[in-house]
């Protein structure tokens, strides 16, 4: 709920923020408040109701200075939203890139309520380690809760429901949906996904008549599971874009089913953005606008925003973006390093009313865009 913050998480998120992170104005009374946070192409994003109560979803990546950075960078954003814990955090997946900044996290905030899809379905030496010596650590004195599809997490004000959860979906519409997807019928699966992508805890969120949709990195054919034959979700305002804007999600299916007004893709210069996936975005009937988090190096000027609505630019900005989209280069130990972005971060903040409008803002530029209600 709101109230101060540790001395020491003001100076570590003060020293990576550059300071200018706390002068933006605080929460209002009467919005949902969602920061979507710059974690270097991993994931968290925090949610504030007018009350001050708080949900994390993911807290970012697991090298240690990165867990360091991501905390500092969360905590940032706690304090401009005026909170002083977590109330609820919902790992989608354990992946590295969406629970590595926990510990890091719960040392500077408390966390009254870790979220879960349950055991992890994609063994890895770092994440079972952190399942079995660390996480029960962390969530020994707070509230332990495994999500399925269907299940709602008791939020004032909000309706929040987990649509899909361990490799599950739900199978009846929400309030509203139901209606044919007429995208079904050209669905082209792709190979199953056996990582815990597919896992992922994906939820829809009612804040009045706005209406959001998170769904971690549920991945291309889960996709098909959630939104086929019917559409159980319904039409969506703000859709955080799965799996960082990657084209191994964010099917039509999905996206022009939900209809969404307005994405962000919390991307990383080189993790997100690919022309296969930008297509499918920029095609989504009714959008409006995309946001996000980086410029990305796989999007080429054909597939990028303009810079207003880019929340971060590299160490060493590029004087030029280039015109056609970089390969990603193939895994292995001589792939380079993505340009690196370790400097002041800045989020993608919105304010939504229960009115169903909201406005988007940009930390770096002020940039601010009001957004009616549909």
């Amino acid at each position: 709920m709101k109230g101060a913050i540790s001395p020491s998480a003001f100076v570590i998120a003060a020293a990576l923020m550059g300071g200018s992170a706390f002068s933006a104005v605080a929460q209002s009374d009467s919005s949902l408040d969602i920061y979507v946070v710059d974690v270097e192409g991993g994931n968290a994003t925090l949610f504030v109701t007018p009350s001050g109560e708080s949900v994390l979803i993911d807290t970012g990546n697991i090298a240690p200075a990165a867990a360091e950075r991501d905390a500092a960078r969360i905590v940032a954003a706690a304090r401009d939203a005026g909170i002083s814990e977590i109330d609820h955090l919902i790992t989608t997946h354990w992946h590295n890139d969406h629970f590595g900044g926990m510990s890091a996290l719960a040392a500077q905030l408390p966390i009254n309520e870790y979220i879960d899809h349950g055991p992890n379905a994609d063994p890895r030496e770092i994440v079972d380690h952190f399942l079995e010596n660390i996480y029960p650590d962390l969530h020994a004195n707070a509230a332990h809760t495994i999500v399925a599809p269907g299940d709602r997490i008791e939020i004032a004000g909000l309706d929040w429901r987990i649509v899909s959860a361990a490799g599950e979906t739900i199978t009846t519409a929400l309030p509203g949906a139901g209606e044919t997807n007429p995208y079904c019928a050209d669905f082209v699966p792709q190979e199953d996904d056996p990582t815990e992508n597919a896992q992922s805890v994906g939820s829809v969120v009612s804040f009045g008549q706005f209406r959001l949709a998170h769904l971690g990195d549920l991945t291309w054919n889960k996709e098909f599971d959630l939104m086929c034959p019917i559409n159980r979700i319904g039409m969506i305002d703000l859709f955080i874009v799965s799996h960082h804007g990657q084209p191994s999600s964010n099917s039509e299916v999905l996206v022009h089913a939900i209809r969404p007004q307005v994405g962000i893709i919390n991307n990383g210069t080189r993790k997100g953005g690919q022309p296969e996936a930008m297509r499918i975005l920029y095609a989504a009937p009714g959008l409006e606008d995309i946001w996000q988090m980086h410029f990305s190096l796989l999007s080429g000027q054909e597939y990028t925003q303009p810079g207003m609505f880019i929340a971060n630019l590299l160490d060493d900005p590029l004087t030029a973006m280039p015109v056609q989209p970089i390969a990603l280069p193939p895994p292995g130990p001589d792939r380079p390093d993505p340009p690196q972005h370790n400097g002041p971060a800045n989020w993608i903040k919105v304010s939504a009313e229960e009115d169903g409008s909201f406005t988007v803002t940009n930390q770096r530029n002020g940039f601010t865009k009001f957004y009616n209600s549909r």
